[in-house]
């Protein structure tokens, strides 16, 4: 049996991967349109420093990838203790986000009156189940000045998306379960802690876990994968669209050349998956092209460490909307892993654009580098030139699961069920995280076996 891949980034990586380790005779051919594969995960090696063009780690709470590293003898690398500091500028300065209810009560990120009102969330009335907006959940439950100090810089930070158009319940399931299990977030956590001291597991409301990466960055374990899975991989291939024909399909490349399969799975961006299965099924391809990708740049700098006052104690800092800035936030990459620049030396990552401002991410290399030079200039008082600059431009970037997702999701399924031997899987459905796209690609892989 014949089985293509179309997509290399992590998804379609690691799904082939997971196939050969269960069945190692089986045909595989993995193709992907870059010259490198790894889509979002992409490593850049400049002038001493290491910058990631896309995704900067995994968090350690996901079992699924750490076997996945472990059987790829990849040594994993957890983030500095300095990156459990965290940061909003708010009001003009940057805030240490509060660790703890005692941190959290003196700290001023948050008026009296908004701390106040985050106590009274246990009184809060509970959602009816229906798939809100996060906005209108954080409101409702936490109030208007913490949704937009806490909770607006958060979405933002991982999503690059505006919170009044991002479903609460496809972006952050566990929240929502949540509240409709206990009905509070806080009598959650009372309960959660109590469990704990009993069961001695770590739990929460959040996601948990270490940032962690590698030493050579996340492209690690792209090229690993890449190496395992050797001439099976085909870079900088085009597929120009797939059409089924009896009990076959037939993938159609850019050179004009073909290769029938008994089995596609697609592990590319929900719009290029769109584009390829037009001509297989309309409806198909209009869901998949209701999922928006804004645009994302990425702006890595390097400065000698003597030009920088700051401390650059943590993690990094992100920014509410309500400030009116350009950049979502910046990241300070040296101080979260090591030899992320050459000795003497500090790299700083800004993100710009996403759902509020995709069109700034699209503007010329030397624009994007003035606009995160500005920011920093007032955000941090950094008044010198940067001795390194790269940007990385996602035109597409993070998919957004806005309300009706979970929906979107079941009709697609629904579809693709009618097509025996057809796969999609990827970050536009079920979790945009490295973990999400490990997991989703090992539990496909089971269902691939099965039905062979």
């Amino acid at each position: 049996m014949r089985l293509v891949i179309v997509g290399g980034g992590i998804s379609g990586l690691s799904l082939a991967y997971f196939l050969l380790e269960k069945k190692p005779a089986l045909d595989i051919i993995i193709f992907e349109s870059e010259k490198k594969p790894g889509g979002k995960i992409w490593t850049d090696k400049a002038d001493g420093f290491l910058c990631e063009g896309g995704v900067n780690g995994f968090l350690d709470n996901r079992p699924r990838t750490l076997e996945l590293v472990s059987k790829l003898a990849l040594t994993p690398l957890r983030s500095s203790d300095k990156a459990r500091k965290r940061y909003i500028f708010s009001d003009g300065k940057l805030h240490l986000l509060p660790e703890s209810p005692v941190s959290f009560f003196s700290s001023n990120l948050l008026s009296i009156y908004g701390r106040l009102r985050i106590l009274w969330e246990i009184f809060a009335p509970k959602g009816s189940g229906d798939d809100e907006t996060l906005a209108t959940f954080a409101k409702r439950r936490l109030g208007k000045e913490a949704y937009e100090k806490l909770i607006d810089p958060m979405a933002s930070g991982i999503y690059a998306g505006d919170p009044e158009k991002m479903s609460l319940k496809s972006c952050f399931p566990r929240i929502y379960e949540l509240e409709q299990k206990y009905g509070s977030l806080i009598r959650a956590m009372i309960k959660l802690q109590k469990e704990a001291r009993k069961t001695g597991k770590k739990v929460g409301a959040g996601p948990g876990g270490v940032l962690t990466s590698f030493s050579g960055g996340m492209g690690q374990i792209i090229s690993t994968l890449s190496v395992r899975l050797g001439e099976r991989l085909k870079t900088a291939v085009r597929i120009v669209s797939v059409d089924r024909k009896s009990d076959r399909y037939v993938v159609y490349l850019s050179d004009g050349s073909d290769i029938e399969a008994e089995a596609v799975v697609f592990a590319t961006p929900a719009h290029e998956t769109s584009a390829m299965v037009k001509g297989m099924d309309k409806a198909m391809s209009s869901t998949l092209d209701e999922i928006y990708y804004p645009a994302v740049s990425v702006i890595c700098l390097g400065y000698r460490r003597d030009k920088i006052s700051h401390t650059l104690d943590g993690f990094g800092f992100l920014i509410p909307n309500r400030e009116g800035r350009k950049i979502l936030g910046t990241l300070w990459d040296s101080s979260v892993f090591p030899n992320r620049a050459p000795e003497g030396y500090v790299l700083l990552r800004s993100m710009l654009g996403g759902v509020r401002n995709s069109e700034l991410a699209l503007k010329e290399r030397d624009m994007l580098i003035n606009v995160v030079m500005d920011e920093l200039k007032d955000i941090m008082e950094i008044r010198v030139q940067p001795d390194f600059a790269k940007v990385y431009t996602h035109p597409k970037g993070i998919p957004q699961y806005s309300p009706g997702h979970e929906k979107r999701l079941e009709k697609i399924d629904g579809i693709v069920s009618r097509f025996q031997g057809l796969y999609i899987t990827g970050n536009a459905y079920r979790g945009i995280g490295v973990n999400d796209c490990v997991e989703n690609s090992y539990k496909l892989a089971e269902k691939i076996i099965d039905n062979i």
